[in-house]
């Protein structure tokens, strides 16, 4: 029997009688709940849900939003519901590294992410033969002091143009202005090189290999004014040792980049990041 699923996130006031709401509601529409998550903020009282769930097929979006409105009002909810048929657009910007755009490229051609890229945008040629392999639009936009604000502008427009709903900084080596953070934020995920927030600025890990550390990672964070303090979604670390060279440092960080990249992704275009203030409620699978 074909169904259509959906996912409902929603957060509010920690009360009793949200969850029996919206549970009633799925079941008086004939839907069944797939996954359930939630997580309440002990210091501000802020409640976070997120459900999945399956509902008869041909049933609409619209139903369910009128059905779960009388616990909106209710509960002055923020909620969100997403319909799982459709495929996100992305955009992904990249510099001269390509580690993490590739390994993003082959996880939606896996099917491991559900993504469409509507298109790669570069400050370098480097990705340009990678762009017309896969047959995405790349637009090649190198970035001066004197066209900074035209090309953030040209990057808006992209956004509205293609429906794109992430932009993706997959090592993309620019610093977004204060402006461009604030109009897109929560739309933008940046991975940092470095377990933040330890080791910032240029060759993190070489600075690592220097201070003889024994963990190096990477960060996947929402993009903010405040440079590389965006609400992190996703870390990971790596064991290293003395016996390894600065260059080992390197390759284990890109291992490390790409994978937490892709993760960062992924629960964002699966409705499972909510944002609390400077923070992140994450819903992992």
């Amino acid at each position: 029997m074909s169904e259509n699923k959906f996912i409902l996130k929603l957060s509010c006031l920690d009360q009793p009688g949200i969850v029996a709401g919206l549970t009633t509601a799925l079941a008086s529409r004939g839907a069944n709940i797939l996954e359930s998550n939630q997580f309440c903020d002990r210091l501000t009282n802020q409640l976070f849900i997120r459900i999945a769930f399956a509902a008869p097929a041909g049933t609409s979006k619209e139903t369910f939003e009128l059905a779960f409105k009388p616990s909106v009002d209710r509960f002055d909810m923020k909620l969100k519901l997403e319909d799982l048929s459709r495929r996100p657009k992305i955009i992904i910007m990249v510099s001269k590294f390509d580690h993490a755009l590739l390994h993003l490229l082959y996880q939606i051609k896996v099917g491991w992410l559900n993504a469409e890229v509507a298109a790669i945008v570069s400050n370098h040629e480097d990705s340009r033969r990678t762009a017309e392999q896969e047959d995405i639009p790349f637009y090649y936009w190198p970035v001066t002091k004197e066209n900074k604000a035209e090309r953030e502008a040209q990057l808006v427009e992209l956004v509205k143009e293609t429906g794109s709903e992430l932009v993706v900084l997959a090592r993309y080596m620019q610093v977004l202005s204060n402006d461009l953070s604030n109009r897109l934020y929560g739309m933008v995920i940046n991975i940092h090189h470095s377990f933040l927030p330890s080791f910032k600025g240029a060759k993190p890990y070489h600075q690592a290999h220097e201070r003889g550390v024994k963990l190096i990672g990477a960060t996947g964070h929402y993009v903010t004014a405040d440079l590389d303090e965006g609400p992190i979604i996703e870390q990971e670390t790596e064991r290293v040792s003395h016996a390894m060279s600065s260059d080992d440092f390197v390759a284990a960080g890109r291992d490390i980049e790409s994978r937490v990249l892709a993760r960062a992704v992924k629960y964002h275009l699966e409705g499972r990041v909510m944002l609390n203030h400077h923070r992140t409620v994450v819903f992992s699978a």
